[in-house]
């Protein structure tokens, strides 16, 4: 961050502020209200945080230069590093910080070829360009809200959020966040694994036409292909958990292949949840 901050004139410390609203958001629980920026300040005061208090200079780190950081983050880059923005949104300092540090803690061997990719939706009061009424997670349809998505390695680890207006579907982020991680990290190759509701014949029509890989829950009963064909094949299921002997045990699983045409299915049962 400092390093991106090199010609600009803020005068206070704005990787510091970022670390304490991060800080507290990781901290503060409740409602909006307890995670808001002005929150966050009253909250401070109350913790002994390297450079923010105490005997260090940024001491009078107030409001505005919580609210000026944020506006950094999201300040849009120059045409010229927008090649890789999505039809969306376009492409931020944020951006800039997630590919740097996906190359800090990359080696020789990093090998990026499996993402795990969810979206929710947060709401706000107050206005917003990316702000617009939709379907929301939170059920409160009555205020504007947005979009968030996050990407994660097989480890767990995250890669880079996205953030689009709060009237676009699930269905028409997935092709768009494909394209874009190749572009950004230089992935050669990756299985997105996404939710069922990421699914349209739109979507799996694109991802089979450019042969891209992927793994996405399928609606049992809204597909015909599903209900009258994957459900009903014969074959029998391999256990991969029998039942619990014990409350930390894992739940009985019994999964099958079944081939339809050149798409794959993985049938799972669990008997004690159905």
């Amino acid at each position: 961050m400092r390093r991106l901050l090199e010609h600009r004139c803020f005068e206070f410390d704005v990787e510091r502020a970022v670390f304490l609203t991060v800080l507290h958001r990781l901290f503060s629980t409740g409602g909006y209200g307890f995670r808001s920026d002005r929150a966050c300040m009253a909250w401070k005061e109350d913790y002994l945080v390297l450079g923010l208090n105490g005997k260090d200079r940024n001491k009078d780190l107030q409001l505005h230069h919580l609210h000026w950081a944020m506006a950094w983050l999201g300040e849009t880059l120059p045409d010229s590093q927008q090649k890789v923005s999505s039809k969306l949104v376009p492409r931020c300092t944020k951006d800039l910080i997630e590919e740097n540090l996906y190359e800090r803690r990359r080696d020789l061997f990093t090998n990026l070829d499996m993402v795990f990719f969810d979206t929710t939706t947060l709401y706000f009061e107050g206005g917003d360009l990316l702000g617009q009424h939709g379907y929301s997670k939170d059920h409160r349809p009555d205020l504007r809200q947005l979009v968030v998505g996050v990407v994660l390695d097989n480890e767990g680890r995250p890669i880079c959020c996205e953030i689009w207006p709060g009237n676009t579907s699930d269905v028409k982020t997935l092709i768009a966040i494909v394209d874009r991680l190749r572009m950004r990290f230089h992935i050669r190759q990756a299985c997105v694994v996404a939710d069922r509701g990421m699914i349209s014949r739109e979507v799996v029509g694109e991802l089979e036409d450019t042969n891209r890989h992927f793994i996405l829950g399928a609606r049992m009963r809204r597909q015909k292909e599903v209900s009258d064909i994957a459900l009903s094949d014969a074959e029998p299921y391999q256990e991969v958990f029998g039942p619990r002997e014990t409350s930390k045990d894992p739940a009985p699983l019994r999964v099958k292949d079944v081939e339809v045409e050149n798409r794959r299915y993985v049938v799972c049962v669990n008997e004690v949840q159905a």
